[in-house]
């Protein structure tokens, strides 16, 4: 599936009126669910760390995939509220990141590195 039509199908799932307003209930609600389901899968990543030695079987890889999925309908949400194609988010970051590494710009700080 592409990422465009991701985008367009899990607005589907939106209980909210979708409006470009920073301030609406809708796109806040996208952005602290983001972070949120963010949260949830670094988590789940944390126990399998402290608690497996950082083996994660495929039961815990399950249930971090099905966390980053979360991560996921958030983030093609908060884009849409925004009007950003998601392909267009995922285009522009593989562009920042070949030029970062063609200059050897990999590590350090820094957006503008």
């Amino acid at each position: 599936m592409s990422l465009d039509k991701y985008q367009k199908r899990a607005a589907e799932f939106d209980l909210f009126e979708t409006t470009v307003d920073l301030k609406s209930p809708g796109f806040l609600e996208k952005v602290l669910g983001l972070a949120g389901e963010a949260g949830e899968a670094a988590d789940k990543v944390k126990k399998v760390i402290r608690d497996k030695g950082g083996y994660a079987s495929d039961e815990d890889r399950q249930a971090i995939a099905k966390e980053l999925g979360d991560v996921l309908w958030y983030l093609a949400n908060v884009a849409r509220y925004l009007n950003i194609p998601l392909s267009e988010i995922a285009e522009g970051n593989i562009d920042k990141l070949s030029s970062r590494k063609k200059r050897n710009k990999l590590h350090g700080e820094g957006d503008d590195r």
